[in-house]
């Protein structure tokens, strides 16, 4: 089959995505997530006493955990399918990554399997988080003097 034929069939049969709803949804999604780690923040300080200012550590350990049990008990690719990015790009959606990694290959070993896969999803988070992170400090760096 010639690669026009060929792109030409991909294209046809490749469902179209609504870029507006899907940016909607993440928009709101990714909104209530900032509202729940917010409520997650005003929660630890009330039950522990906490300062406020303090409690981010806690809200972000909590959301960590929701999403790597959501994984392990395999709906939160369900609830993704829904929520699009604004699930995916928070601290949940780098918790589902390694979590997924590691059930996936789990059986074939503590280092060959899970050392070695761990973070094969999240590698890239990883990477380009470091390199932007020494980036934009280096401007900060160059425009504000430190």
């Amino acid at each position: 089959m010639e690669k026009n034929k060929y792109n030409y069939l991909v294209n046809k049969y490749t469902p179209k995505e609504n870029r507006l709803t899907n940016g909607v949804i993440s928009f709101l999604i990714g909104g209530s997530m900032g509202v729940v780690g917010e409520l997650l923040r005003r929660l630890w300080s009330n039950i522990l006493d906490i300062p406020l200012k303090d409690t981010g550590t806690y809200m972000i350990i909590t959301l960590i955990f929701i999403g790597c049990l959501f994984t392990a008990l395999g709906f939160f690719d369900n609830i993704v399918n829904f929520a699009k990015a604004g699930l995916i790009v928070p601290i949940t959606g780098f918790a589902h990554s390694m979590q997924s990694a590691a059930l996936e290959y789990r059986n074939e070993g503590l280092v060959t399997g899970l050392g070695a896969n761990i973070f094969k999803l999240s590698g890239t988070v990883i990477l380009y988080g470091v390199v932007s992170a020494y980036v934009f400090g280096l401007i900060r760096l160059l425009l504000f003097g430190g």
